[in-house]
């Protein structure tokens, strides 16, 4: 995947400031602190053995720093199979963009029947909770290091997804029972995003882990045409608060490089922290304020200001380059966010890569649809060595 930053037309892309690293070297995926969770929801405690919640070391897609990242691992009831278990690292669909908003401290987590479906077909499953959305006293590692999560950044989410991978087998490890380096990967929406991220960064990013494939449900892979979409004023409500969260994600990852008041206006301008927040309590107002927004609130301010936007969703698109696994990828004709034109755009460009893809597109809204009993069978066959379908032969070129 191509990390560093290029220019897009007339518009550059500053590299964030390099962060010093000051303290112990740590490696990725070396865990940090971790604790029993014993506060599972019902529906979850039925299928899980044992679970941990964790925060570990992994790298930011922006500047390559180490970063200290929370997450939480299940692992199901029984033995585990010959060759130790295999884990899933499950990409949660997206939950804000502040410290806090990450969802392994809830008892329900993220997506519950998609995890105990998970750990009822016997795969331990670890969820990030990415970059930046965990309890600050868990992540804040050293006085006055930046805490930003990049949201929709791919890099960085993929990079999260690989080294809970390696925090998970640490603490499956150290409760005396084997662990694979074998593992799969399966997200929706943002965790999509991740899980397909993650499959191209392998390559850099998975010494000594084998990845047998991803399966990425309504991916937001290219998200090049909100830009286009703000320009033109045709963003719908969904969009309307990707797009403040990203613009946010990208002011916090470029300080004084990327000037915010080029992309906002009006209620946006003015209740711009209230439409970040993520806890239930601010909830109801984000709702009554999001209905509120018009379409010159999120448009750019000038065609320099739109390419520079284009230049920055560009970089956090995908693929960045080829996948080293196959994939399963899930999306549906009516997807709120990511158009399904867009993301038959990105397969495109995949599949001209070499990319091995089973592509499901279904109708409707793919999350509301999808089809568990499919993605377990497929991913039971990538464990089982079969070979992946591959939808990208006799794909129009």
């Amino acid at each position: 995947m191509i990390v560093a930053l290029i220019s897009v037309g007339c518009s550059g892309r500053p590299d964030r400031p390099p962060v010093k690293e000051d303290g112990p070297s740590e490696n990725y995926g070396d865990v940090i602190a971790s604790d029993a969770a014993t506060d599972l929801d019902p529906s979850l405690q039925s299928a899980v053995g044992w679970a941990q919640r964790f925060t570990y070391a992994s790298r930011s897609g922006i500047n390559d720093s180490t970063t200290h990242v929370t997450g939480i691992l299940l692992a199901p009831k029984g033995s585990p199979p010959q060759g130790g278990w295999r884990i899933v690292a499950f990409g949660h669909a997206a939950t804000g963009t502040q410290p806090g908003c990450g969802p392994s401290t809830s008892p329900l987590l993220d997506s519950p029947a998609v995890l105990q479906q998970l750990l009822q077909a016997g795969y331990p499953v670890v969820m990030s909770d990415y970059q930046a959305l965990g309890s600050l006293d868990k992540i804040q590692d050293r006085p006055g290091r930046d805490i930003y999560h990049p949201y929709l950044d791919s890099t960085t989410v993929g990079y999260n997804l690989i080294d809970s991978v390696r925090a998970a087998r640490q603490l499956i490890e150290r409760a005396v029972t084997p662990a694979s380096t074998s593992f799969l990967a399966l997200g929706i929406g943002q965790g999509g995003q991740a899980a397909w991220a993650a499959n191209e960064l392998m390559a850099n990013q998975g010494q000594n882990l084998t990845l047998l494939g991803s399966v990425a449900i309504s991916p937001a892979a290219d998200i090049t045409g909100l830009a286009d979409l703000a320009e033109a004023g045709t963003l719908n409500p969904q969009q309307q608060l990707a797009l403040q969260a990203f613009l946010a994600g990208v002011k916090n990852s470029y300080f004084d490089d990327f000037n915010l008041d080029d992309y906002r206006g009006g209620i946006v301008a003015q209740q711009w922290d209230a439409l970040l927040a993520c806890d239930a309590a601010g909830a109801a107002e984000r709702a009554t304020i999001a209905g509120q927004i018009t379409p010159d609130d999120l448009r750019p301010h000038s065609p320099a200001a739109a390419a520079t936007l284009r230049g920055f969703l560009k970089k956090s698109s995908l693929p960045q380059g080829p996948a080293q696994a196959p994939m399963l990828v899930i999306y549906g004709d009516n997807d709120p966010l990511v158009p399904a034109a867009w993301t038959d755009a990105a397969l495109d460009r995949a599949c001209k890569m070499g990319d091995v893809i089973t592509i499901r597109r279904l109708p409707g809204d793919a999350p509301d649809q999808l089809d568990m009993p499919e993605a377990l069978d497929w991913m039971n066959q990538r464990v089982n060595s079969v070979p992946a379908p591959n939808d990208c032969v006799g794909r129009p070129s």
